[in-house]
């Protein structure tokens, strides 16, 4: 399968088999984001894997979503929004980073979903995330459990134009 064609069945997964990933496994995916691009190379980023049951249920309560205690694994990623050099690009950073992971996810049979909405300060407390850095968002991993369909999509000329908005 071509690369094109794994970004086009790549499905936000909810429900994850009761199936650990090995840590080899993890380790090819947090490497596709350490190798992600960030803005002069100052990769302001960090991220926190949380693999361990409690830690995952303790994340939970400071979500919207409650399905992350059901996954394996979660990411969590931060950005040094604080830096005088690159902290206007750090959150784009972290995403472009966290992407990479999501995208070597699914390559490998794990699926993933994105989380946005989160109590920052309960997030940093419980993880001892520093002032300075800011969480940008979560990414749950897991074996999917589910087979999601294809979401609707705008439509290409609702998305795109050429030359001018």
């Amino acid at each position: 399968m071509s690369l094109i064609d794994l970004m086009l069945s790549r499905r936000s997964i909810r429900r994850y088999e009761n199936k650990d990933i090995p840590e080899e496994v993890l380790k090819q995916i947090l490497e596709a984001g350490r190798q992600a691009p960030s803005a002069a190379n100052r990769q302001p980023i960090r991220f926190v894997i949380m693999n361990d049951d409690d830690m995952l249920k303790n994340l939970c309560d400071t979500l919207v979503s409650r399905f992350v205690k059901a996954a394996p694994a979660a990411i969590v990623g931060c950005a040094d929004v604080k830096s005088l050099l690159t902290g206007k690009w750090a959150i784009v950073d972290a995403t472009i980073a966290m992407q990479n992971m999501v995208i070597a996810a699914w390559t490998l049979g794990i699926g993933s979903c994105w989380i946005g909405a989160c109590k920052e300060e309960k997030v940093k407390e419980l993880l001892k995330i520093p002032d300075k850095w800011k969480v940008v968002a979560l990414v749950t991993l897991g074996y999917p459990a589910e087979q999601p369909k294809p979401r609707k999509k705008k439509s290409f000329e609702e998305m795109f134009s050429f030359n001018t908005f």
